[in-house]
This record gives structure tokens, sequence and C-alpha cells, in this order.
């Protein structure tokens, strides 16, 4: 390509010229005397439409000897904005408007984004509850001045609530059923901090489609539901009734089930694989659940790219949806090697031994989600794909891993207020994917577990050191321990507590999804600054006591997320023995059993209510010569955590002076359903009960207490915040009566 030398370079308007010459030249790379050629020129070109100021652009070459040209830039500069106004407006103030308009005064005059801001107002005018506005716009053009003035012309209407949603039409699914699968809503009591009850366009058209594929996915395959005969009917200018006309149609119901193209498989097995029955009703997404699930099928034993097609048949006969599934086989794969990408600063081991495949393994499917499950469950990583990779050896793939690195680590600091331990300040340092080895990476990649908390507040003081090593000796056997020392005066008005020690611990998943956990603890129960009013009971354990413990625990948790948890348990149990052999004071001489449990239920299929419950028991007994559990150590209920109508420990059997001095056995019930006010918070109602008996192995819950409330759910610098208003129903004679106000950080589950 030859190149050329600019001669002169002219800058030509067409047009007025309400742009700087100085504007053009500085978005061009060719200048007067230097080299150019046609590639440069569409560089340039590209460059001043980018701008946006110009509605035409030419370049005209003229030669003047030999390699030297002169060119000519025609610009048609685009009408600039001299003012933007609003006319009509009286609800809505004119400043205001103008934060919703890119439109802008002295910026380039755009048509097409004056029309887009037309739609922003309409849509910011709906939100507000004006669902009948209309925005139109005008434009002023000044042709010797070069500039234009944007009118935008308003008709407010009245501001409208939304009084209800009805259907005609629907025989066969209730109007609750399809109102459920709406974010258009009617207005109710909470609509101001929802922002439900008024009608967007947008959003209504968006439920139409909600509206059609519920209706498919009950097998209403051709259902209609016309946006034009939708009805909207205004029983007084600030209310609107919509009413949603339906043709539901016949519902369709699965015919007859083949299986073509599979050699491997009988069809007999193949059908009790997929979960679609003759007969059932046609739904969509199940055929496309059973396409997976029989290439899954297929895969676990190394088939990696079985294909499986379904082909619908509409039987004429029958008047049901024969289903044929088309199944291409793919020859079987091995496990070639494992390719890893994207880490960082984790260690390959530790992404290794996540792992369920390995190399010269039959490379299955169903093993590969299995470790992309257990990568994601690490939380090291933002974002885990685990795919298969082709290699030139027939039948053998790599297992590709690519990872993306998460933040791991965290420095906390501030102050914070519940309605148990009142004012804190702390500061803390955690960091999940700990490398105690490992300075130069800051001390990251190898997986270990290290935290350390240091707490001061009015009523408490924590400080705690932990640390854990989740594969020791490359084995899947955690080792752990922590150091703590915390002091506490909320326990009770007539003494303060102290416990110092530490903790050591080994844990092992033992089958499937239960683990098992074994600890030793040692700490020094410290009873202070005892009251002279207080019993013989509270005074009989002042000064220091020490606890020499050996637990266990098993635990199966199937919880799909641990805060905002939606589906799946949570069931632990747990044993401990201290004194005895273990040493330790005398009076720390027993023994204890508890068991937990909680289960998540979403509610009408939807992860947005849910129905959580919970329930306890556990009972404690002293043994050798000890003549009783100490007070410390035994079961108490009332507080943020178990009963929330009840102050904290106030459920309990009590010594002489009425002081809470707790029981050997409890038993604790909750059931609490909540759901999406405004992401993420939710609103909860509860009910709780609970009981706890002054004997061992005494559950009979004659005592018990219990009380019903409300609360809200949301987080508070990334850590989720309980604030819950509990209401006594029936409780013991000597717990304070009255209604309690709880807030906690933390889960209860």
């Amino acid at each position: 390509m030859p190149v050329f030398k600019a001669g002169t370079i002219t800058i030509k308007f067409v047009g007025t010229a309400n742009v700087n010459e100085q504007v053009v030249r500085a978005n061009m790379q060719v200048r007067e005397g230097g080299d150019f050629d046609a590639n440069m020129l569409d560089r340039d070109l590209r460059s001043l439409y980018r701008t946006g100021l110009f509605e035409l652009i030419e370049f005209k070459q003229e030669v003047v000897e030999g390699n030297v040209l002169n060119l000519v830039v025609e610009v048609t500069p685009k009408y600039r904005v001299l003012a933007v106004k609003f006319e009509g407006n009286v609800k809505m103030k004119s400043n205001r408007l103008e934060k919703e308009a890119k439109t802008r005064p002295n910026f380039a005059l755009d048509e097409r984004q004056v029309k887009d801001d037309a739609g922003k107002l309409i849509e910011f005018y709906q939100k507000a509850g004006y669902n009948q506005v209309s925005v139109t716009y005008t434009i002023d053009r000044d042709r010797v001045g070069g500039f234009g003035t944007v009118i935008f012309k308003i008709k407010e209407g009245a501001k409208v609530k939304i009084t209800d949603i009805r259907f005609m039409g629907n025989a066969h699914v209730k109007a609750g059923a399809l109102k459920g699968e709406m974010e258009t809503k009617k207005w109710w009591m909470f609509s101001w901090l929802t922002g439900s009850g008024r009608f967007k366009d947008d959003q209504f058209e968006d439920d139409l489609d909600k509206l059609r594929d519920y209706y498919r996915e009950h097998g209403f395959l051709d259902v209609d539901i016309p946006q034009d005969k939708v009805v909207f009917s205004y029983p007084s200018p600030d209310k609107l009734l919509i009413t949603i006309n339906v043709t539901e149609g016949r519902q369709y119901r699965v015919g007859e089930i083949n299986f073509t193209g599979n050699k491997l498989y009988a069809t007999t097995l193949l059908k009790r694989v997929a979960r679609i029955r003759t007969g059932m009703v046609f739904v969509p997404s199940k055929l496309d659940k059973d396409t997976e699930r029989v290439e899954d099928f297929y895969g676990k034993d190394g088939y990696l790219q079985t294909n499986v097609r379904i082909l619908r048949k509409p039987n004429i006969a029958t008047g049901a949806i024969d289903i044929d599934y088309q199944i291409q086989e793919s020859e079987k794969f091995n496990v070639e090697s494992i390719v890893i990408e994207g880490n960082t600063k984790t260690k390959s081991t530790v992404i290794l031994r996540e792992l369920v495949l390995g190399p010269g393994d039959v490379f299955s499917k169903v093993m590969m989600k299995i470790s992309k499950l257990r990568l994601e469950n690490t939380r090291f990583f933002e974002d885990v794909n685990v795919t298969d990779q082709e290699t030139n050896i027939p039948g053998r793939r790599n297992m590709r891993i690519a990872v993306k690195e998460g933040r791991t680590g965290n420095l906390t600091f501030g102050a914070g207020f519940s309605s148990l331990e009142r004012a804190t300040l702390f500061a803390e340092v955690s960091q999940s994917n700990f490398d105690i080895f490992n300075r130069r990476s800051f001390f990251q990649g190898d997986g270990q577990k290290f935290r350390l908390r240091l707490q001061l507040g009015s009523l408490s003081s924590e400080a705690v050191l932990s640390f854990e090593e989740p594969w020791l000796f490359q084995k899947a056997l955690a080792l752990g321990f922590s150091v703590f020392r915390s002091s506490s005066d909320y326990n009770s008005s007539y003494y303060s507590q102290v416990e110092t020690g530490f903790e050591v611990y080994l844990c092992k998943r033992l089958f499937e999804l239960v683990e098992g956990r074994v600890a030793y603890t040692y700490k020094v129960v410290d009873i202070k600054d005892v009251s002279s009013s207080a019993s013989q009971v509270i005074r009989s354990l002042e000064g220091n006591n020490a606890l020499s413990e050996v637990s266990f625990q098993l635990l199966r948790d199937t919880r799909d997320k641990i805060i905002n948890t939606t589906a799946g348990n949570r069931i632990e149990i747990n044993t401990a023995i201290a004194g005895g052999p273990l040493g330790g004071s005398a009076i720390n001489n027993y023994y204890s059993l508890e068991v937990r449990g909680s289960q998540f239920f979403p509610v009408f299929e939807t992860q947005t209510q849910v129905l959580a419950l919970i329930g306890r028991g556990g009972v404690i007994q002293n043994f050798g010569d000890a003549t009783d559990v100490p007070y410390y150590s035994k079961y108490y209920l009332g507080g943020p955590t178990t009963l929330r109508g009840y102050e904290f420990r106030d459920v309990s059997p009590r010594d002489a002076f009425n002081e809470p001095i707790g029981g050997k056995t409890y038993g604790f019930f909750s059931a609490e359903y909540s759901l999406d006010i405004v992401s993420p918070i939710r609103a909860a109602v509860f009910y709780d009960a609970g009981f706890v008996n002054k004997g061992a192995y005494d559950f009979n819950p004659r005592d018990y207490a219990d009380n019903f409330g409300f609360g809200l759910r949301l987080f508070v610098a990334g850590a989720p915040l309980s604030l819950d208003f509990g209401i006594p129903i029936k409780g013991p004679k000597d717990a304070k009566k009255g209604n309690q106000f709880n807030f906690s950080f933390g889960t209860r589950f």
C-alpha cells in the first residue's frame, strides 16, 4: 500500500459551525507534512464519529504533486442542545425530572437519546404511581445558530393504586396462584416500603410472559393471554382494577414414551432413569430435566458425548403428546490428566484434594459435577468451571478446572450493639485460605483457617485465636485449636463470669454427608464479683473452677446456604464427658447428650418464602464425687436465639432468691415463616416453645413457656442482623412478663 505525504488539511463545515475546528483536528492522527494512508483515514473517520458531534463526515483528497495529497475534511455538525424544558409537570419538579434524562444543555442533540429519555420519564412517573402518564417531545431547531431546544410535554394523570387484579377464563388455575407469579401486586399496607401496588408497563409485560410460562408448565400449551384484551378500569380516579382475560385451551398429558438409538442400555432401564411417565401432565421443564438426567446416566460411566434429543409427537387419536428420546451414544472416556487454570494464590494441591476424579479413572460426568460442587463449597473462588477437554489420545480426555480467585481474608473492626451484650467494640482478622508458611503470598493459598478476634463491651469482652489444618498429613482429616478468654456480666446480676482456656479438635467426614468431630477442652471458669445477697448455690462456686472435657459430635448438613437458608436440613448429635479420669475440679464431673435439628421448606416452590422448623433437646448429669452440675454448665432458655418473648436465661429453675440457676433437661421447638420484602430485607413471623426441668432425663413439658412474634432479617456491614419482637403466651410464674425486643447478629440454626 503506497504511503503519501499530507499537504494542507482544511476543515470545512457544512451548515452551522458550532464545533471548534481544533476539536476536529484533535481527533485526527493525520498531520500536515506527515505520512498517511487509507488505514489512517479510516481510523480518523471512526474517531470523529465516536465524538457524537457530527451528523456526516467526508474526506476529499487532492493530488498536488508526486505523493503529496491535500486533504479537505467536510463535517456536518449535529445541532447542540440549548435547553431542556418540561411542560405539564405539576406533581414532579423540573429539576427532579432533569436527573432522569441524559439529554443535557450544550451536549450534541441526539434525537434517539431524546426518545429514550421520554421513555425514562414515563418509567419514573409509573414507579411513583402515575400509570396514565404520557410523555411526548418536540425539538425547536435554530438553523442559524445550530442549537435546538428540547421540550418534553407531560400529561401526568392521577396517582393510582392497584386495588385488585382479576382473571377471567381461568377455569383450571386459581387466581391466587397466578397472582403469585406476578411482580405487579395490589396495594397493601407495606407497599410504601416494597414499591409494589403501582402499575409499570415493562413489569406488566414481563408478568404476562410469566403467566403464559406458568400455564405451559401445567400442560396448557395452547394458552393465550393477549395483552390487548387486558382491561384497565378505574373505580375512582386514584384506583386501578386490572382484569386479565385468559384462554386456557386444553391440558395436555404425556402419551407413549419411546427410546431410539440406545444400544448400551435397555429401554426398560432408561425408562426408570427418566422421570416422565405416561399419563402425567405434559411439563416442558421436566422434559429438559429428563434430557439432562439421561445424559448424566450415560455420563456417569464415561460416555461423555452422548446426546439426547427429545421429539414431541402430538397423538391425534389420544389427544396426548407422545415422546421419543432419540439417543446418540458416544465412546467411553477415561481421565488423562487434570488441567488447572486461574489459581493465582491457591495451591494446586488444595484444588486436587477436593476432586473425586483422578487420572486413569472413568470420566464420570456425575463425579465431575460433584468435584465442582466441592470446590465451590470451599468458598475460595468466585467462580468455578469444570469441563472435559479434548486430547490427541483416543478414549482419553483431560478434566479442565478454571477458577477465579475470591477474597478469602477479612479485616474488620467497628462498633456494635445488641439487646444482650449492649455496646461493643471489636476488631477481627480472618483468613479461610491461610498458609502459615507462605510469607511471600501474604500467608494465603494452603486452605488453612485462621481467626483472631478481640472484643470489648460494656457487659462482655472476648479474645479468640483459632487455627485449623483441614488436610492433616494430606488426608481428609482436620486438626484445629483455639485459645480464648471471655468475660460476661449479662449471665446474672449476682456475679461475673470469666472463662480462660483452649480447645483442640479433630474433624473427619465419616460417610456420605455425615461428619464426626472429637475435641478436648480445658478451661478455668472464674466466678467473681459475687453479690453478698446471692444465694448459697451461687456463692458455692465463687473462685476458679477447672473444667477438663472430651466431646464428640456427629453432624449432617444439607442446607443450600448457611445464611438465608431456603432448603435442606442440619442435624447434630453432641455428647461430652467432663472430669473423672480427665481431671479438673471435682464439681465439674458430668456427662451430657444433646440433639439439635433444623429443617427448611421453600413455600409455594419459591425461594422467597421459607418455613424453618427447629427442634432441640438435651440432658446433663453429674457423676462421681460431684453432687450437682455447676449452674454455668446447665441449660437455660430465653433471649434472642431461643425463646424470644423472654429475657436471656429467664426460663429456668430458680434458687431461693428467685435467680435462674439452670436445669439438667431441656426441650425447645421453633417455627419461623419468612419472606422477602425488598431483597435482602426479609419479614418473619415466629412461634417458640420450650421447657427447662431441674432433674436429669425429665422431659415432661408441664412447665413449658411459649411465645409468638414478628421480626425483620437484614444485612449490616455484610453480617446478618435479626430484629425480633417476642410476645409471651404461657410461661413460668417467676419469669418476667412483658414483650421483648431482641436484636442480634448471626443465625439461630
